[in-house]
């Protein structure tokens, strides 16, 4: 048999379904289709000819629409992310609240359903629901904008916590720029309140990193770090602790970027007894901290360092802990796309290829619309070496 691009489309359907290890009744129960009508689509006697039915195919086997129409179809995703970008530009771009224009007939959202609304949408963000991010932003930030203006105190926030989650979207989806933007008005927002200031500075970390501004992200991190940080940190309060621990995090990230080994490991040293106060398993704003966490991060800093050895057996000790399995499916999945990365320094384009697939099957989103990621599996594909599998996926994202 030929590549997967050759085979007619009911092929291609029934290929991608055996490699998602779905039965023919699951995938039918989750289309919403009868199994016959599977089996039909399958074997060729149903053709596929509706947009919206293939679109729909795709979304339940995690693909893009392109792997199975055939590679001269445009791939869908870097047009869609950037358009989703645009909206949230647009967003972003509107001073109704300050120019005083009506809302018109859209209702002012309750405090109490804005920071549910807020918390839906982290939650979205966590489990690396990108698309649907996309979607959510840009009413999200209006009724966030809204609700404070009508509630000044408690909506403050819900409007924090929108600005917060808009930065560490769009940083995903390679727009640094705007997300400077969305941090900044977090950070107005948050002024006069040490705890939201330092859980925007996360965000503001991961935006000035993702510029190049490492330098300056390492100083304002510490800045932030040790404004937060509590008097005596055997009695810290988890929250802080959290919190600060992050901040080190990123500042540790920093100095790995600027080339600074030896800074990167005694921040990230601090980080780690902090880290042993909080436990794993928690999430205090939206941070993930715990020892898990720090252990991805001296991954990270390794990766960054050059040290694939090093990288690897912190993956190693990090995957191996409970609080692996507790972290949100979008920090796990980052983290392979780190591990992959080790792999190709190391000029191993198979464990690279594995780490990338486990990285699709956690978070699809997290590849299909990061640019990094998309940079990772052209790379991998350019190897002669490269599995079939990595191939198709470059091809089915137009970065073969």
């Amino acid at each position: 048999m030929g590549s997967v691009e050759l085979l007619p489309v009911g092929r291609r359907v029934a290929y991608w379904r055996g490699r998602r290890k779905l039965s023919q009744q699951v995938f039918a129960d989750r289309l919403g289709k009868s199994k016959s009508w599977v089996d039909k689509v399958e074997r060729g006697v149903r053709r596929l000819d509706k947009l919206s039915t293939l679109q729909e195919i795709a979304r339940v086997l995690r693909i893009d629409t392109a792997a199975l129409v055939g590679q001269d179809a445009a791939p869908v995703q870097v047009t869609g992310r950037v358009e989703g970008v645009e909206r949230i530009r647009v967003a972003l771009s509107r001073y109704e609240i300050p120019l005083g224009k009506s809302a018109g007939r859209r209702p002012v959202v309750p405090v109490d359903r804005m920071v549910r609304d807020v918390g839906y949408a982290w939650t979205t963000f966590q489990h690396a629901r990108y698309p649907q991010m996309v979607d959510l932003v840009p009413d999200l930030l209006t009724d966030a904008q809204r609700t404070d203006a009508a509630a000044p105190v408690a909506g403050r926030v819900p409007l924090v916590e929108a600005y917060r989650v808009t930065a560490a979207l769009l940083v995903k989806l390679g727009d640094a720029e705007l997300a400077w933007l969305a941090v900044d008005r977090a950070m107005l927002a948050a002024t006069g309140d040490r705890v939201l200031v330092a859980a925007v500075a996360v965000q503001l970390g991961q935006v000035l990193r993702a510029l190049g501004r490492v330098r300056e992200a390492k100083s304002v991190m510490l800045t932030a770090a040790y404004r937060i940080a509590p008097p005596v940190i055997e009695y810290g309060p988890p929250v802080e602790l959290s919190l600060c621990g992050t901040l080190l995090i990123q500042a540790g990230l920093a100095a790995a970027q600027d080339g600074n080994e030896s800074a990167a490991g005694e921040l990230l040293d601090e980080a780690a007894g902090m880290a042993e106060r909080v436990g794993d398993g928690y999430d205090h704003h939206r941070t993930g901290f715990g020892p898990t966490a720090v252990d991805l991060a001296r991954a990270a800093v390794a990766v960054e360092n050059g040290d694939t050895d090093e990288a690897l057996a912190w993956h190693e000790k990090a995957t191996a802990r409970a609080g692996w399995r507790w972290l949100p499916a979008e920090h796990r999945a980052a983290h392979l796309l780190d591990v992959a990365r080790a792999h190709l320094h190391a000029g191993d384009p198979g464990h690279a290829a594995r780490a990338l697939t486990e990285a699709e099957r956690t978070a699809p989103a997290e590849i299909t619309h990061r640019p990094v990621a998309r940079d990772i599996v052209a790379e991998i594909a350019r190897d002669p070496r490269a599995p079939t599998t990595i191939t198709q996926l470059a091809t089915t994202l137009g970065v073969g």
